[in-house]
């Protein structure tokens, strides 16, 4: 018995659903800009241009990430614990990821030293990876199916999870996270910086729609085991819309409407994240076997918790949603680079003689 679809379970389900959107959508061009500030950087000003692209929101991003684990623990803390037994070793390794994303922010301006700026610019492009590779493999093996047992307990082993869907699944989400950090930085700066990052998304956007759709035909070729939910179609719609709104999102960012595209991006990458979320619904986690696959009901908490969960977050949600809004429009300006630094002007050629012979005839 699995009650009534209209309920908090339900409700929880959906709200945990919205809160990893949001972190994708906010910290995925976070990633992408991570990994091009190594890549589309040609020299030390573009570097810092790229990094202070996402200076004052990176860290306030991770806050979704934290949200949503926190409201997982508490919603669904049988899925919870089934997700860390399973993907503990990813998990250490996106969140040691995450901390030397961190330390990098923090450390490489403190000694005028270029081999020690650009160690700590490998370090944040490698902490950017990372985890924009591993939520994909994550995600995609929780649709896939894990060896669980009857109690929840993850059966199978680390390899296990390198399975080849998987895989191409973090594929998947590196080309979307790299193509909307591509069009961010179309977007928040100018000059030689900006151009290369139009490039990077107008050819990166379409291969990660391609990547995005190939994930889910093979997950929907293999069947997707356990409690039926959604009908199929509305998961293979939303990758579908996703990939659309990721070729537009290139083709926009090639004619320089880069605000539009990259709005677009965070359309696709929401409607990829709706997709994941209907897909298992009203699964929280697949099961290959021997268990029973997790779902919002024999994986939640009582009752009573999700009523008081609902009433706090219907009085800190909002509020955390309008300072952040305020905070990305206070630090709506684009960046330029330095006038003296921007390396456009034509290079200076020595005077030919009539122009020596005035500037003589001058200082005389």
């Amino acid at each position: 018995m699995y009650g009534p679809v209209a309920s908090l379970n339900t409700a929880w389900f959906a709200l945990i659903g919205v809160l990893w959107t949001g972190y994708f959508v906010l910290e995925g061009f976070d990633f992408g800009v991570g990994v091009l500030s190594l890549v589309l950087g040609r020299d030390d000003i573009d570097r810092r241009m790229a990094r202070s692209a996402i200076g004052p929101w990176w860290d306030g991003n991770e806050v979704w990430l934290i949200v949503a684990a926190g409201a997982t623990f508490a919603a669904f803390p049988v899925w919870y614990a089934s997700m860390f037994s399973a993907f503990y070793f990813v998990l250490f390794l996106i969140l040691a990821a995450l901390i030397g994303r961190g330390v990098a922010f923090e450390f490489r301006g403190k000694r005028d030293s270029a081999r020690w700026r650009n160690r700590w610019d490998v370090v944040l492009a490698a902490g950017s990876l990372i985890p924009a590779f591993a939520w994909g493999l994550a995600f995609t093996d929780l649709l896939h199916g894990l060896h669980l047992s009857r109690s929840g307990t993850y059966l199978g082993s680390f390899s296990d999870l390198l399975v080849p869907v998987a895989v191409v699944g973090g594929l998947a989400s590196l080309g979307l996270f790299v193509a909307h950090g591509a069009t961010f930085l179309s977007v928040k700066t100018s000059g030689p910086l900006a151009d290369r990052a139009r490039a990077t998304a107008f050819w990166v956007s379409p291969l990660a729609g391609a990547l995005t759709i190939g994930t889910a035909a093979w997950l929907a070729a293999g069947g997707l085991r356990g409690v039926p939910g959604l009908p199929g179609a509305v998961p293979l719609a939303l990758t579908a819309a996703c990939a659309l709104a990721f070729v537009v999102s290139g083709l926009l960012v090639r004619i320089g409407r880069a605000v539009l595209a990259f709005g677009l991006s965070a359309l696709g990458i929401m409607a990829a994240s709706a997709a994941i979320f209907t897909a298992l619904f009203p699964r929280v986690l697949v099961s290959s076997g021997p268990g029973p696959s997790l779902t919002i009901w024999s994986a939640a908490s009582a009752n009573l918790s999700l009523v008081v969960m609902t009433v706090v977050a219907a009085i800190s949600l909002p509020l955390v949603l309008l300072y952040q809004g305020w905070s990305y429009w206070v630090f709506r300006q684009r960046l330029t680079r330095p006038p003296d630094q921007a390396g456009a002007t034509a290079p200076h050629r020595a005077p030919g003689p009539a122009a020596a012979a005035q500037q003589r005839r001058r200082g005389a």
